[in-house]
């Protein structure tokens, strides 16, 4: 009897969950939608998407071709691998299309950050930005943070055990607080980096209000970071001193056209944090991998900087020609970001019923354009999952042609760019010249949702 009753509950459990998915796959069949499935009811497939990752894209791909249905992150979602649909969606913005980022991301990074807003307020916001990240403020005033904050990060490796995730994550990190805030950020450095590490964790989780869940944990994080900055700028508006930085450049609204709220200016520093920090972290760990991993690229990147070296003191800084002269370490950040796909894609969000690839789309669905597998196509990259800086010398047209999409496209490509470079560039130049390493092994790589070492990256490193 009691087999019978635990036979009969399997069947009543089975019975139901394919209830359930069978009403979420009708919930969403709408005529015109291309084909897919929709998975659990609220979850959908998020689960298998971050766990399986590009596994579950090319299962789903192989049955349902390259632009399919599917309820990822909370959201009705297609995703598109079509290589000319997606580059329309990137360049077509203001027609039915803006930013779709997930709900988390939006809460985490706040309303007035550039990545939730559109049309003349993104105008608006991208113009603020870029009028501080410009290339003669870049030339001026922020590499020459850069390089001294690279050489005292980069001192006294010689002889120790480093796990280099740990290391490029605070590089990111404090680079940008000292390009932000200067000299007064260090004051705030280690709380601040403690609640930024959580902020960062709850962009990619569901948008569960729940104690001890990465979106609860991520929200209070913002809380505090907010709290911080907001002394920061009440301390430097009591001190009425003029201070050559980001943050002295958005306060300065009589000097600066893009006038700020204050809560624009929080969001805006919050945003340069966060999209500087996960790219120029991870390509900069990635480039270490790759660079152990193939010795001649080694040999040819080191052979660059040390040219540099010869021609300087040793105390003289990288300057902007030196950094505009490093063709081979740019193709090796090129490389490394195809190849370790450090973005994977982009989300925008429908404002409209809009027809798309011959599909209707309805107002609300996001679209997620899904660039992984562009960077492997053996068509454009020949070889696709070889590292081989040398393609980006060879072929100068890769960086221009239309669908490098590493940074982004459209309205929306990257407006940090040279500045990430820059400051990679630069670690890399102190790291090499100063340095040789070896892995210490068993360390292993996740290459999605995001790419780390879930137990670090270690290296033993000695002097060069």
């Amino acid at each position: 009897m009691a087999v019978f009753m635990v036979v009969l509950g399997v069947l009543l459990v089975l019975c139901i969950c394919s209830a359930l998915l069978r009403w979420n796959e009708v919930r969403y069949r709408k005529k015109g939608l291309p084909p897919g499935t929709m998975g659990w009811p609220v979850f959908g497939e998020t689960t298998e998407f971050l766990k399986q990752g590009p596994s579950f894209m090319k299962n789903q791909r192989a049955r349902y071709g390259s632009f399919f249905k599917s309820h990822i992150l909370g959201c009705p979602t297609i995703v598109s691998m079509e290589p000319e649909v997606n580059r329309y969606i990137l360049m077509n913005e203001a027609k039915g299309l803006v930013p779709g980022y997930p709900q988390s991301m939006l809460d985490i990074l706040g309303k007035c950050n550039i990545a939730a807003v559109h049309g003349s307020t993104h105008k608006y916001m991208r113009g603020a930005l870029l009028a501080l990240i410009s290339p003669a403020l870049i030339r001026e005033q922020l590499l020459p943070k850069i390089d001294e904050f690279m050489r005292t990060h980069l001192s006294n490796w010689d002889n120790q055990i480093i796990n280099i995730q740990e290391k490029t994550k605070e590089m990111a990190l404090l680079s940008s607080l000292k390009q932000i805030a200067g000299i007064e950020s260090c004051s705030i450095t280690q709380p601040f980096m403690t609640e930024f590490f959580k902020l960062v964790l709850g962009t990619l989780s569901l948008p569960i209000d729940l104690p001890g869940t990465n979106y609860r944990r991520g929200f209070q994080a913002r809380k505090n970071i907010i709290s911080m900055l907001s002394q920061l700028i009440e301390e430097r508006r009591a001190s009425q001193e003029t201070h050559q930085d980001m943050l002295g450049c958005l306060m300065r609204s009589d000097e600066n056209r893009h006038k700020l709220t204050d809560e624009e200016i929080i969001d805006q520093i919050i945003t340069i944090l966060y999209s500087g920090y996960e790219t120029v972290s991870t390509t900069t760990m990635m480039a270490i991998k790759y660079l152990h991993d193939h010795p001649r690229v080694l040999q040819e990147l080191r052979k660059e900087h040390l040219a540099i070296r010869d021609r300087k003191n040793p105390e003289d800084p990288i300057d902007w020609n030196d950094i505009k002269s490093l063709r081979f370490t740019r193709a090796v950040i090129f490389e490394t970001s195809r190849l370790a796909t450090i973005v994977n894609g982009v989300l925008r969000k429908t404002t409209q019923d809009m027809e798309l690839n011959g599909f209707v789309i309805p107002k609300g669905w996001r679209i997620y354009v899904y660039t992984r597998e562009i960077n492997y196509d053996p068509f454009l990259y020949p070889e696709p999952f070889t590292f081989n800086p040398w393609r980006w010398l060879q072929d100068k047209s890769l960086e221009s042609q239309n669908y490098f999409l590493i940074f982004g496209g459209g309205s929306r490509q990257c407006p940090g760019k040279e500045l990430g470079i820059a400051e990679i560039s630069t670690f890399l130049h102190y790291f090499v010249t100063r340095y040789r390493w070896e892995e210490i092994g068993g360390d292993k790589l996740m290459k999605f949702p995001r790419v780390e070492a879930p137990n670090g990256l270690h290296i033993r490193v000695s002097s060069y």
